[in-house]
Parts: structure tokens; sequence; C-alpha cells
């Protein structure tokens, strides 16, 4: 709104300058001029000097008084042709024409440049890449398949927070299991892991008896990773009179087996030696 008003007085300042400069012009003018000034003034639009003389440049259009000087030596049953010039401005759309015609023959032609369905093709492939891209490092669109483990203490401070807000009711502060299950044992009963219980906390447990969805509870992505990487960090703290495991063993495939970090440990020895 500044810089409205601002420019507002700018024009005003403008305005008022150049109609003092036009008085001052006014007085020094010879009769002459004044008349032919008024002159002008009182025509019209069309009939302006200045008009004609625009349009000429545009048209090149022989006024009527001259179309003898541009009748051609043959008519054709009493119909006669005037040799006027091509209008300029199609005169330059034509070349603009022909120079577009040889740029698009070379490049789409001549260099193999990409057609319009080559290009949607490859924005939408490139467009896909970035959605992929954005999804992974998005933390209200994080969802079980990008969802990584936290073990950072500010994150895992901020889970057991949501976890004695939210979760402590059934599962017990300190995840031993009251109505809820036990969460600091091996079992599961949906799977354990970050994905599992992302999955689990997001969209609730079993149905008619187990967690309800905290999603539609308000819970953001955020949120449910760092509850669910506290939730994790529980396991073997070996709570007080901890609830009986329910559901089954989870062996998380993902991680290194003990055979191959023993046959790693033991390469290594062999390479120092």
């Amino acid at each position: 709104s500044v810089f409205l008003i601002v420019f507002l007085f700018i024009l005003i300042a403008i305005e008022i300058t150049l109609s003092a400069v036009n008085r001052v012009m006014y007085q020094l003018m010879s009769p002459e001029e004044k008349a032919k000034l008024e002159y002008e003034n009182s025509l019209s639009l069309t009939e302006s000097t200045w008009y004609k003389d625009l349009m000429y440049k545009f048209t090149k259009t022989e006024p009527i008084e001259r179309e003898g000087d541009l009748l051609m030596d043959h008519d054709y049953d009493g119909i006669k042709e005037l040799d006027n010039n091509l209008p300029p401005w199609w005169v330059y759309l034509f070349y603009i024409c022909i120079i577009f015609g040889v740029i698009y023959v070379a490049k789409y032609e001549l260099f193999g440049g990409d057609d319009q369905e080559t290009e949607l093709k490859k924005e939408m492939a490139q467009a896909k890449i970035d959605v992929d891209e954005y999804l992974k490092t998005a933390p209200d669109l994080m969802d079980e398949k990008t969802v990584v483990l936290l073990t950072d203490p500010e994150s895992l401070a901020a889970g057991k927070e949501i976890f004695a807000m939210n979760c402590a009711a059934c599962h017990r502060a300190d995840g031993g299991g009251q109505i809820g299950p036990n969460l600091t044992d091996d079992h599961w009963i949906l799977g354990g892991g970050i994905k599992n219980v992302f999955h689990t906390i997001t969209n609730g447990g079993r149905d008619g008896k187990g967690m309800v969805s905290w999603k539609t509870n308000g819970m953001k992505p955020k949120e449910i990773q760092k509850v669910a990487s506290y939730i994790l960090s529980l396991r073997g703290s070996n709570p007080k009179d901890p609830k009986e495991p329910e559901g089954e063993i989870w062996v998380d495939d993902t991680a290194p087996k003990k055979d191959d970090v023993a046959s790693k440990a033991k390469d290594s020895t062999e390479v120092k030696k």
C-alpha cells in the first residue's frame, strides 16, 4: 500500500510538471503555430496527423486520392487491380514463420529433438522421481515404506513423552503391558520392527480388540515415528511384573545374522595377520 501511495504521488508530480512545460511552450509559440496546434486538437482520432502516420507505417496503404497511380495495365471484365505494397506487419510475420519453420525442422527432423509425447513421458518420469525423493524426507508424508528408526536422544525423549501421554494407560509407563501387550519382549502380535510398529500405530490394531488408529486421533507421522522408535528402544528393559508374551517372536530379516557378523570379524582378523 505504501508503494502504491508513493507511485501515485510520482504520477501526480509528473503530470504537474508536464502541464507546466506545455503551458510554457504554448506561450513561446508564434500565432501560426498556435493556430496549427488548435486545429490538430480539433481533429478526431482517425483524422489526426500522428494517427495517419502510424497507420501508414503499419499498412503502407496509399490514400484513395492516389488510386490512379496504383492501377495496373490489365483488367478482367472491367475489374481492375491495384499494385499495393504488402503490409509491413504481414511481411514481418511471414519472415518470422519462415525462420520458425527452419528452426523447427532442424531441431526435430535433423537433430532428433524430443516431440511432445516424448517430452511428456520424460517429465512424468522425472516428476515421479522428484515425488519419491520428497516423500523420503517429508515428515508429514511419511509412511511405513519410508520410515526409519530413530536412535538419537532427542527423538527418543520426545517419543517417551508421547508414549506417556497416549500409550502408558494400556501398556504401562515402562511398557510392561496391562490391557495392551508387553512391548519389551521379542513377541509381537502384528510384527515388530520400525515399519510394522509404525503401521500398527498409524492404522490401529486388530478389529474389535486392538489399538485405535492414532492417525485418525491427530497424531502426525513424525510423532508416530518418534514414539515407535521409543517403543523399540524398550526391548530387553525387563520391567517389573511384565505381562505374559503375546503373538510370535519376530525376527528382523534385514538385520545381519550372527554367523555373518562372526564371519566378517574372522575375515578382518585374518587380514590383520
